[in-house]
């Protein structure tokens, strides 16, 4: 079977909290043929790891590591990779993805009122202004 899975599938197989929904999602993830995981699936991820279970930002980035190294999990690899990258820069997941994302459609410049979101692209060479 080929699925698309939601955060809270993720978020289960990987903090086991409720071990009925975390056999499930375990069920899941490893009959598939294909896991596709949308970009927005794994900001949401990120972001519930963070302030739900207070993950550190290398816990997390080693989570989604390991998800890339499936062979059956189909994802935006660019665009996650520039996820990861800000988020062990200090930075948010999503910033990466958004900023990777625009860049792919035609923006030029990644505009923000989030001054480390800005920095933290522009050290890592992508064009970025505060606002």
């Amino acid at each position: 079977m080929k699925v698309s899975v939601d955060s809270n599938v993720l978020v289960r197989a990987v903090v086991q909290d409720d071990p009925a929904q975390a056999s499930v999602a375990a069920k899941v993830l490893t009959e598939a043929e294909l896991i596709a995981v949308a970009l927005p699936c794994l900001c949401e991820f990120v972001w519930v790891l963070l302030r739900v279970y207070d993950f550190p930002p290398s816990d997390i980035a080693t989570a989604i590591r390991a998800l890339l190294a499936a062979t059956n999990v189909e994802v935006n690899r660019p665009a996650v990779e520039a996820g990861l990258s800000l988020l062990e820069a200090g930075g948010d997941f999503a910033d990466g993805v958004i900023a990777y994302e625009g860049s792919w459609l035609g923006g030029e410049t990644f505009f923000s009122f989030d001054k480390k979101a800005v920095a933290l692209l522009t050290s890592h060479g992508q064009s970025a202004r505060f606002l």
